[in-house]
């Protein structure tokens, strides 16, 4: 999202949770373990949630949200900001007859209202997968525990393995208790830079729309995202609505900024972001969104096997596909992006990791027609060639966060099923019967997921869907016409189950281990996971 120019700002650790104020919002600056997701309040909240539940012994989950629905969210920032077609789109999704006769009209629209405020705020967990084919999880998990020492001193931060997923570790998102002075010298940066930031990045020179007139270099500035789109580019300030990230200090001038320089190279290192990770080796852990982590498990290749992973990049799951089968077999990438591909290329190589061969080549076309056609080993793919299948799909990003605005159109979020039963369709010939095949996404519509999960075991007799394991996230939404037990087999991961909550330093030693793990599962990202068996020849099944 952010080019590789200089930054312009260098970060100071310090963040603010404050309310909201005329049309100005503050937000908190995400740095791994350097960030708060609640307001003032809700440090107290958490502990007293979990403090509550040591007395109770019943059914973790049930009790536990009866407790957070007696809590007042407070966000600290607005719900995502969308196009007002697309939001309807959204709500006639999430409030469809099968979702509002289960629970109730004025159920289904709070669920939907309390997504679109979780879109805008980042989850409350930083999940770390372990590439054990290189380092234990233990030695992983020690040299990020001496980090966290180091710079929370006083403080008992855990870093938790997962119990269903071995190799993923998780650390809890801390923040200080303070607000922090806004100050006069302020820079404006486009929504899609503002996200950027909230999940870590710099600011580059190419996202920013506004910056003070006298601004020079050096100065402690505050940085606002324009998640409505109405700054003026180069205006010297802005009175509309905006977001409030944080303090930083710059690196150029208002003059530097606005003169066209184009050949900046990197500047600064963001103080108190992301220094836990740099304890270890790049090489040793890649960061994810817990349900990514998932996927591949799912999938469950073994050593040995043939596996296609359809649309790769940026090849976090391939990677992950060729650890989890030992580096034995083989996995095929494929994205039609060629720089992508080449990064891709590099990580492998940076991790040790024979069994990937990436190609630049389009999804889309990857079953072969003609025995003469493609090279021996590369795509196009005969029939029925993999033995497991990954279609991580290109989707709308519905479900990514934290989102703080998306200006798509309605024909630009709706446009992505129609691509991705192009590729689904592909997908199907090129498995092998007895093959299993993965479809997942990191959005949260309907039309996305759960419809084409409906229109999949329609359209392929030859596929069942399969109960997954693990299953960490929740069932299915109704609305696409599965039954109940279909929709148990699905994995939809829906932050908006629980409310608003950071974690609190103070109240980690209080917190039974399960109840931390029960909130990481569900303080995620939106993401849709379907788990099918090809259980009969293509050739066997008529296509429609």
């Amino acid at each position: 999202m952010a080019p590789d120019f200089g930054a312009a700002f260098q970060w100071r650790s310090e963040i603010s949770h404050s309310l909201p104020e005329n049309n100005s919002w503050t937000l908190p600056t995400p740095g791994l373990t350097k960030r708060t997701l609640c307001s003032a309040t809700g440090w107290q909240d958490f502990a007293v949630i979990l403090k509550e539940r040591k007395r109770k012994e019943k059914s973790f989950p049930t009790i536990f949200l009866d407790d957070l629905k007696q809590k007042k969210e407070m966000p600290i920032f607005p719900k995502i900001s969308l196009r007002p077609e697309v939001e309807n789109y959204l709500r006639e999704s999430f409030m469809n007859k099968e979702v509002v006769s289960a629970s109730s009209k004025q159920e289904a629209e709070r669920k939907f209202e309390t997504l679109l405020i979780h879109l805008s705020h980042p989850p409350s967990f930083t999940t770390v997968r372990v590439n054990t084919h290189l380092a234990s999880v233990e030695t992983v998990r020690g040299l990020l525990l001496e980090e966290l020492q180091k710079q929370f001193s006083g403080f008992s931060i855990p870093v938790l393995q997962h119990p269903a997923l071995p190799d993923v570790l998780l650390i809890p998102v801390t923040g200080p208790r303070k607000n922090i002075e806004q100050q006069q010298c302020e820079v404006v940066v486009g929504a899609q830079c503002g996200n950027a930031v909230l999940r870590g990045a710099h600011v580059y020179v190419p996202g920013i729309v506004s910056a003070s007139k006298f601004m020079k270099a050096g100065d402690v500035i505050s940085v606002y995202s324009d998640i409505k789109g109405k700054c003026k580019k180069g205006a010297k300030e802005f009175d509309g609505t905006k977001v409030f990230l944080g303090n930083g200090i710059s690196e150029l001038s208002r003059k530097d900024i606005f003169n066209g320089i184009r050949d900046l190279k990197y500047v600064t290192e963001l103080c108190g972001r992301n220094s836990i990770l740099s304890a270890v080796h790049k090489a040793q852990k890649t960061e994810k969104n817990l349900p990514s982590a998932v996927v591949a498990h799912v999938l469950n290749p073994q050593p040995g096997e043939k596996i296609l992973d359809l649309c790769a990049a940026p090849g976090g799951k391939t990677t992950h596909i060729a650890a989890l089968m030992r580096d034995q077999g083989e996995v095929i990438a494929l994205d039609k992006i060629s720089n992508k591909v080449e990064k891709l290329k590099q990580n492998a190589s940076l991790l040790g990791l024979h069994s990937i061969r990436a190609f630049c080549f389009d999804a889309t076309k990857a079953l072969k027609l003609d025995m003469a056609d493609g090279t021996e080993g590369a795509p196009p793919f005969l029939p029925e060639s993999f033995d497991r299948i990954l279609l991580d799909a290109p989707c709308s990003g519905m479900g990514q966060r934290p989102n703080m605005a998306c200006t798509w159109t309605l024909k630009e979020v709706t446009s992505y099923q129609p691509l991705q039963r192009k590729l689904f369709n592909v997908a199907v010939q090129l498995l092998k019967p007895g093959g299993v095949l993965v479809y997942s996404t990191c959005t949260v519509t309907l039309a996305e997921n759960e419809e084409q999960v409906a229109w999949a075991l329609t359209t392929f007799p030859c596929l069942q869907l399969q109960p997954q394991d693990p299953q960490i996230g929740g069932e299915g939404m109704a609305g696409a016409g599965l039954s109940l037990e279909q929709l148990r087999q699905l994995q939809r991961f829906d932050p908006s189950v629980v409310p608003l909550q950071s974690v609190d330093p103070d109240c980690l030693e209080d917190a039974k281990r399960e109840d931390v793990i029960w909130l990481a599962n569900r303080d995620c990202i939106g993401f849709f996971i379907a788990k099918f068996l090809k259980c009969k020849s293509t050739e066997e099944v008529s296509w429609n």
